[in-house]
């Protein structure tokens, strides 16, 4: 597996496929087949605000793009059912400063992606954590740690997440404990503006 991919995420690299997922539903799609795997559009309609003609057309899309495909060969279109091609997707911005289509791609779909994370929090604590049991409540909450860092060194730590995750990421489902269930786990790393220079007193 790739050293810098230990998740098996699909890379996405193409600035019109950062554009098609910059899109509430279309990432609301991805979550819900990652999460309960192969659904229909009329099944996954239930899930979102989106009738399932809608659910269809953008599906079609994500799959102009290989983020889904048909999970099985069968010739009965009309209950056509849907997979993720991979468990996750990466995309990174481009670091050269003239594409701009690409750095512009990947601020959107970022943008979107942080607004959709966002609201997670709220909508556990408010409907999953009131119900969890003491000792799965105590595990569950946040941290927030500001530290000072150079570019690699935060590089080298998203690794060693990725690199503690990657085993209980591709495990297979016989694998998992009998005592195990879904756990969400939101990770941000946001680097603040550079720090002005302190102004020089006026002598």
């Amino acid at each position: 597996m790739d050293s810098d991919n230990l998740l098996g995420d699909l890379a996405v690299t193409d600035p019109k496929a950062m554009r098609a997922l910059s899109h509430p539903v279309r990432l609301a799609i991805l979550d819900l087949l990652r999460r309960d795997g192969p659904a229909s559009a009329t099944e996954l309609a239930k899930e979102t605000d989106a009738s399932p003609s809608t659910i269809s057309w953008h599906l079609r899309h994500l799959a102009g793009f290989g983020l889904v495909r048909d999970s099985e060969g069968g010739s009965d279109r009309r209950y056509r059912r849907w997979e993720v091609v991979a468990r996750g997707f990466r995309f990174e911005a481009p670091e050269d400063p003239d594409d701009e289509e690409g750095r512009s791609a990947a601020r959107l779909l970022s943008q979107q992606m942080f607004l959709q994370a966002g609201q997670t929090p709220a909508r556990w604590a408010a409907d999953v954590e009131p119900g969890l049991e003491p000792a799965w409540r105590r595990l569950a909450g946040l941290a927030n740690t500001r530290v000072v860092l150079a570019p690699d060194e935060l590089e080298f730590i998203q690794r060693e997440f990725e690199r503690v995750l990657a085993p209980f990421v591709s495990r297979d489902e016989a694998d998992w404990p009998a005592d195990g269930r879904r756990v969400r786990l939101l990770r941000y790393a946001l680097p603040e503006q550079a720090e002005l220079p302190t102004e020089a007193p006026v002598e």
